[in-house]
């Protein structure tokens, strides 16, 4: 695929989870995707394959939260295989706090599906409000 394909395809998912379905994120992903989180905290690290994802990653983050998560895309750069998407997350967490972190999300395509995603985010934000990921 093109990288406006590529482009296109994750506003196309980024649009979805602006309204809380992640669901085409997480379809456009690859069996064998891997998943960066980047930073210094019990949440940092690979999480590898689309059900590690899921199940290690975004289910207990998802268990954090009091409502629905939203991710609102301000801006594509993409060139050849990769994409960058910068994005603004907004939720209240179980305990009251707001999570409202701003990310740099890096992904790389292969054949219209996502096979890396590397996360940048407020590392500080993660530490002051969410509890440690047990692994």
């Amino acid at each position: 695929m093109s990288a406006a394909e590529n482009k296109q395809l994750l506003k196309t998912a980024f649009d979805a989870w602006a309204t809380g379905d992640i669901r085409p994120l997480i379809g456009a992903m690859s069996d064998d995707v891997t998943w960066t989180v980047s930073g210094h905290n019990s949440w940092s690290g690979s999480f590898r394959g689309r059900d590690s994802v899921r199940r290690d990653l975004l289910a207990p983050l998802g268990e954090q939260f009091e409502g629905t998560y939203t991710s609102t895309a301000s801006r594509f750069v993409a060139e050849d295989d990769v994409v960058v998407v910068e994005t603004q997350g907004s939720v209240a967490t179980r305990t009251g706090a707001r999570y409202d972190n701003k990310y740099c999300f890096v992904f790389r395509l292969e054949d219209g599906r996502i096979r890396e995603i590397t996360e940048y985010m407020d590392t500080q934000l993660v530490a002051e409000v969410l509890p440690e990921l047990a692994r």
